[in-house]
C-alpha cells in the first residue's frame, strides 16, 4: 500500500490549490490529511511547506517556488524569487533582476512554459525575461532539473514551468494588492522621478454548483530605475616617444618626479552617463475551468501583457590620453597603470540618448480533458501566442559647435583612477568649459563623425552632406514579431505491466515563427551646415559621481519624432541592416511515450518513469546576402535555407525511498536546446575594409575582405546528462539535500573561419586607397569568412547543497525562526576554450526569517561569481561580455492583521521591502587587473511599501 503515498500527497496539494492532479486511495487518508494540515500554514513558512511537499512528491529532481498567498510571491518579481532557488542565479540588467541561469546555462538554454505550454519571451531570442511576467499570476513555479518525456519545453539547463491557480481547486478569494515604490538614488535626469507603484486585483470564485471556476488577475505597475555609469573605452599603452638612444622626445608624457616604465597603460577615454528609466506594464490573466459533466472538463486560460519602458541616458563621450589627444601629462603611476594625470583638450560630445521599448504579448490555451473509462483519460490542448516588440533608440550629439567650426573652446581635465573608474577635476592651468551653459552648447556633432555619409554623395549620386560634419545622431529601430501555435493530443491511464503502473502517450505539433527587421538611420539636424541652440532644454543631467557637474538635458526622442532631424537610411552604408533582417520558421512534430514505475526492491520503495521523445524538426530561414564592395555600394540579394531532421531524446528518472521521507533520486537523459534564432538566419554579410593596411596585405586573414554568416541548418545543442540526489525531509517544514550533475555537451555551436575567394565582389578602381595604389586591386582577393556551425563539445558539472531548517527543532522558544540556504559549485568549459554563457563557479543563497502571530521579517542574500553574458553593442546587437560577480541583499518586514484580533482589519497585510540593501555595484574590468575599470554601474536601493487586502 505504500506505493500510493505520493499520489495522496499530490491530492493534498490539489486541495491546497497548487493545481496538481492525482488519484486517491482511502487507505492513505491519514497521510493526506496530515499533508493538508501542513499546507494550511500561511505566509512565508506556508510557501516553504507547499514547495517542500511538491518537491518531495516529484520523481524528477526539481526545485519549487510557491506563492505565499494569492498574488504574492516571496519577492517582488518572478525572476528574483526564482534566483533564490538552488542551482539558479539571477542576472541584473539595468538594475533589475531579469535574466536567469539554471545549472550554469542562461535563459537562452532554459525551456520556459506556462501551465505546461512553451512560453514566448519578449527578448531578441528564445530566452524569457522573467521580470516582465507579472508575479501576481503565478501560483507555483517548478524548475525541472531532470526531464521526463512528457515535458515539451526542454532546455539543456532545465525547464521552468510557471503555473497559474486552478479555480476549481481553490477557495473563493477577492484580493487587492498595492504598493508604493521609491529608489533612494535621486533621478539624475530632470524629466524622470524615482517613484513608482504597483496595483493588482485577484478574483477567484466558483459557480453552477462548483462546476464553473473563474480566476482573474488584473495588474499594473510603474517601476523606476536610476543608474550612474562610468564606461572606460579601454587602456592604451603609453607612447613615450623615445628616440633611438632611449631619450624622451615628448616631455609632456611625464614629469621629472614620475617614472613611466615601458608597458605602462593609460585610460584612453570614456563615455559616462546618468540613466533614468520608467517601466510600465499592464497585464490581464484569466482562467476558466468548467466541469461539463463527470467525464469532460474544459479549461481556458489567457494572458495579455502590454509593456513599455522609457530610458534616458545623458552624459559625455570624451577621448583621453592616446585615443583622444597626445597632449597629456602623467602625474602618477602604480605598477604599470597611470593612476593620475591631466590632458589639455578634447571637444566633448554631450550625449542625450533616449530609448523606448514597446512590447505586447497575447497567449491563450484551451484544454479538454475527457475521462474515457475508470482507468484512462484523454486530453486535447490547443494554444496560440504572439509577441510584437519595437525599440526606438536615439543617439543625439551636441557640444560647443559643429565639427570644424573655428574658435571653439576645448575641454581640458585632470583625472585620477579610483575603484569606480576615473574621477575628473579641473585642469591645473586651463579654465573649465561649462557644458551646462545653454548659450554655449549647440545642437550639432562636435566631432567629425559624418565621414561615413560622404560616399553616398560621392559614389552614388545621392544628394547628401559634406564630409565629416553631418552626423548629429543616429537612430536604431529594430522590430520583432514572433508567433507560437501548438496542438497536443495525449492519453494516459493505468496499466499492469510488471514494474510499470501508468502509461502516457501523446503527439505534439508546434509552429513557431520569428521576424526581425533591423532599421536604422543617420541623423542630421535641420540646421546643417550650421548649428543652432537647443530648442527644448529640460535642465541639467547630473554627472557629479565622476566629478563633472553635468550636461544639458533635452528631449531627443521628441525632436526626432517632430521631424527635426533629416534621416539617411543606414542600410545604404551598413550591410548589417539587411544582414540582420530575417524570418525563421519552425515546425516541430513530437511523438512521446512515458511509463511510470512503481515497485519495491526489498523494503525500498522505487518510483520513477522511463520514456522517449521523437522530434521531427523542419526549419526554414529567409533573409539577405549583403555585400559592401570596393565601390562602397551595398548589394542586396534574397537568400534562404532549410533543414529537416529527427532527434531522439530518451529519459529515465528513479526515486528510491531508502528510509522514511528520505530519497535517493537519479536520472539519465538526453537533453537539448533549440538553436538561437539569430544564429539560424541564412544571412551573410560581406565587407571591404577601406584601410591601407588591409588593402596592401597579402595575408588572407588580414586582407581587405571579411564576411560572416548565420546557418539555418544548425541542429539543436545537445547534452547527455546524469543526475544524482539525496533528499532528507526531516520535518514538515525542513529538509536538506545534496545533488551532483554532469552534462556532456555534444553539439554546441561555434564560429568557424574559412578562407574564401571574394573576387566576384570586387569592382576595379574603387577602393580608394590613400596613397598612389588607389587604382590597383588589393594584394589578395582572399579573406576570412566566419560561419556558425555545429559540432563543438564540452562539459558542465556541479554540486548543489541546500537546507531548510526551522529553529523550533532546536527549542520551542525559537518557533517562527528559520533559515533557507544553498550553495552551488560548478565547473565546465567548451573544448575550444570558450565559456558557457551564464556559468558561475560558485553561487550562494541565504534567507533568514521570523514569523510569529502575524509579524514577519526576513533578509535574503544571493552571491554569484563572474560569468559570461551579453550586452547591446553597435546597432543594438548582442555581444558577449564577461561580468564580475555580485552580492545582493534584500529584506522584508510585515504584519498580517488577521492575527491581531481586530475584526475591522481582518484580511489586511502590510509589508515594507528593501532591495539591494548594500547598493551593490556592477563592475567589469580589463582582464584580471581590477584597477582597469571598464564599466562601473550603481543603481541605488529600492524600497516598496505594500498593502494586501483579501476577503
Amino acid at each position: 500500500m505504500t506505493k500510493f503515498k505520493l499520489s495522496m500527497l499530490t491530492l493534498a496539494l490539489a486541495a491546497a490549490g497548487s493545481g496538481s492532479m492525482a488519484y486517491a486511495q482511502s487507505t492513505e487518508q491519514a497521510k493526506a490529511d496530515e499533508q493538508i494540515e501542513v499546507i494550511s500554514v500561511t505566509g512565508y513558512r506556508g510557501s516553504l511547506q507547499k514547495a517542500q511537499a511538491i518537491k518531495m512528491s516529484e520523481n524528477s529532481i526539481v526545485e519549487v517556488l510557491s506563492a505565499e498567498d494569492i498574488g504574492k510571491l516571496p519577492d517582488t518579481s518572478v525572476a528574483e524569487s526564482l534566483a533564490r532557488l538552488p542551482g539558479l542565479a539571477g542576472e541584473r540588467r539595468n538594475g533589475r533582476t531579469s535574466g536567469l541561469s539554471v545549472r550554469g546555462f542562461n535563459e537562452n538554454y532554459v525551456g520556459t512554459s506556462l501551465n505546461g505550454r512553451e512560453l514566448l519571451g519578449m527578448g531578441d531570442n528564445r530566452g524569457v525575461e522573467y521580470d516582465l511576467y507579472p508575479s501576481e499570476i503565478v501560483s507555483t513555479a517548478l524548475v525541472y532539473k531532470t526531464p521526463d518525456a512528457s515535458l515539451m519545453a526542454q532546455g539543456i539547463g532545465g525547464t521552468v514551468d510557471l503555473q497559474t491557480v486552478k479555480p476549481l481547486s481553490a477557495e473563493r478569494i477577492i484580493a487587492f494588492n498595492g504598493s508604493y515604490e521609491k529608489n533612494d538614488q535621486e533621478s539624475g535626469n530632470p524629466d524622470f522621478d524615482n517613484n513608482g507603484h504597483r496595483l493588482s486585483f485577484n478574483y477567484i470564485d466558483k459557480f453552477l454548483d462548483d462546476k464553473l471556476g473563474v480566476a482573474l488577475v488584473v495588474a499594473t505597475l510603474e517601476t523606476p530605475r536610476q543608474e550612474q555609469q562610468f564606461r572606460g573605452w579601454g587602456y592604451a599603452g603609453v607612447n613615450l616617444g623615445l628616440n633611438d638612444e632611449g631619450e624622451l622626445q615628448n616631455p609632456r608624457r611625464a614629469t621629472d618626479e614620475v617614472d613611466v616604465p615601458a608597458g605602462t597603460v593609460i585610460l584612453g577615454g570614456h563615455d559616462s552617463f546618468t540613466r533614468s528609466a520608467m517601466l510600465e506594464r499592464d497585464s490581464v490573466a484569466l482562467v476558466l475551468e468548467y466541469a461539463v459533466n463527470d467525464q469532460l472538463k474544459a479549461t481556458f486560460d489567457a494572458l495579455y501583457i502590454d509593456f513599455n519602458e522609457q530610458d534616458a541616458r545623458r552624459g559625455l563621450e570624451e577621448g583621453g590620453a592616446e585615443w583622444g589627444t597626445g597632449a597629456y601629462t602623467i602625474t602618477g603611476v602604480d605598477n604599470g597603470l597611470v593612476t593620475s594625470g591631466y590632458y589639455d583638450g578634447f571637444y566633448s560630445v554631450v550625449r542625450n540618448d533616449v530609448r523606448e521599448q514597446d512590447a505586447e504579448l497575447k497567449t491563450f490555451g484551451l484544454n479538454l480533458e475527457y475521462q474515457i473509462n475508470d482507468n484512462w483519460v484523454g486530453e486535447l490542448d490547443i494554444s496560440s501566442g504572439k509577441v510584437t516588440k519595437s525599440i526606438t533608440d536615439i543617439e543625439s550629439y551636441s557640444g560647443v559647435g559643429r565639427a570644424n567650426t573655428p574658435n571653439r573652446p576645448i575641454t581640458a581635465r585632470s583625472w585620477e583612477m579610483t575603484s569606480n573608474g576615473a574621477f575628473y577635476s579641473a585642469h591645473p592651468t586651463i579654465a573649465p568649459v561649462d557644458l551646462t551653459d545653454p548659450s554655449l552648447i549647440r545642437l550639432a556633432g562636435p566631432q567629425a563623425w559624418g565621414g561615413s555619409l560622404a560616399p553616398i554623395q560621392q559614389f552614388r549620386g545621392v544628394p547628401g552632406f559634406g564630409p565629416d560634419t553631418a552626423q548629429d545622431g543616429f537612430v536604431n529601430n529594430p522590430e520583432f514579431e514572433e508567433t507560437l501555435d501548438s496542438v497536443r493530443l495525449q492519453a494516459n491511464g493505468y496499466v499492469e505491466w510488471g514494474i510499470f503502473n501508468e502509461l502516457e502517450l501523446g503527439v505534439v505539433y508546434k509552429e513557431r515563427s520569428k521576424t526581425k527587421i533591423n532599421n536604422g538611420a543617420f541623423l542630421t539636424a535641420n540646421t546643417w551646415p550650421n548649428d543652432g541652440a537647443i530648442p527644448n532644454v529640460l535642465g541639467v543631467a547630473d554627472l557629479s559621481f565622476i566629478g563633472i557637474n553635468g550636461v544639458l538635458a533635452y528631449d531627443s526622442l521628441g525632436l526626432y519624432r517632430s521631424g527635426f532631424y533629416t534621416e539617411t537610411d543606414a542600410a545604404l552604408l551598413e550591410n548589417g541592416r539587411f544582414g540582420d533582417t530575417y524570418t525563421i520558421d519552425e515546425k516541430l512534430t513530437t511523438l512521446y511515450g512515458k511509463l511510470d514505475i512503481s515497485t519495491e526492491i526489498g523494503s525500498v520503495m522505487v518510483t520513477g518513469n522511463v520514456g522517449v521523445q521523437i522530434i521531427n524538426s523542419k526549419q526554414d530561414g529567409t533573409g539577405f546576402e549583403t555585400s559592401t564592395g570596393a565601390d562602397f555600394f551595398t548589394d542586396i540579394t534574397n537568400v534562404s535555407g532549410s533543414a529537416d531532421y529527427t532527434d531522439v531524446l530518451p529519459s529515465l528518472n528513479l526515486s528510491f525511498e531508502v528510509a522514511d521521507r528520505q530519497y535517493v533520486r537519479t536520472g539519465l537523459s538526453k537533453v537539448m536546446s533549440r538553436p538561437r534564432m539569430d544564429d539560424m538566419r541564412p544571412n551573410s554579410q560581406i565587407s571591404f575594409q577601406f584601410n591601407d593596411n588591409n588593402i596592401l596585405s597579402a595575408e588572407p586573414t588580414n586582407s581587405a575582405w571579411t564576411a560572416n554568416s548565420g546557418n539555418t541548418e544548425l541542429k539543436p545543442l545537445e547534452a547527455d546528462q546524469f543526475d544524482l540526489s539525496y533528499e532528507n525531509y526531516f520535518h514538515d517544514n525542513g529538509f536538506f539535500a545534496a545533488s551532483f550533475f554532469f552534462k556532456d555537451l555534444k553539439n554546441w555551436h561555434r564560429n568557424v573561419t574559412v578562407i574564401t575567394d571574394f573576387s566576384p565582389y570586387y569592382i576595379e578602381g574603387f577602393h580608394q586607397s590613400s596613397d598612389d595604389t588607389g587604382n590597383l586591386p588589393p594584394a589578395t582577393q582572399l579573406g576570412r569568412f566566419d560561419i556558425r556551425q555545429d559540432g563543438l563539445t564540452g562539459f558542465v558539472r556541479g554540486y548543489e547543497f541546500q537546507a531548510s531548517v526551522p529553529f523550533d527543532i532546536i527549542h520551542e522558544a525559537l518557533d517562527g525562526f528559520g533559515i533557507v540556504a544553498s550553495a552551488t559549485f560548478m565547473d565546465g568549459k567548451l573544448d575550444d576554450g570558450g565559456r558557457v554563457p551564464g556559468l558561475s563557479e560558485e553561487i550562494y543563497t541565504l534567507t533568514a526569517y521570523y514569523e510569529y502571530k502575524g509579524f514577519e521579517f526576513r533578509i535574503s542574500g544571493t552571491k554569484r561569481d563572474e560569468f559570461q553574458t551579453e550586452e547591446r553593442g553597435l546597432s543594438l546587437s548582442l555581444t558577449p561580455v564577461n561580468r564580475k560577480g555580485s552580492e545582493l541583499w534584500d529584506a522584508q518586514i510585515g504584519y498580517d492583521f488577521s492575527e491581531s484580533g481586530i475584526d475591522a482589519l481582518d484580511g489586511l497585510r502590510v509589508t515594507l521591502q528593501a532591495q539591494n540593501l548594500t547598493d551593490e555595484k556592477d563592475v567589469s574590468t580589463n582582464g584580471d587587473d581590477t584597477r582597469q575599470v571598464v564599466t562601473y554601474q550603481s543603481f541605488g536601493r529600492n524600497f516598496m511599501l505594500g498593502l494586501n487586502y483579501k476577503f
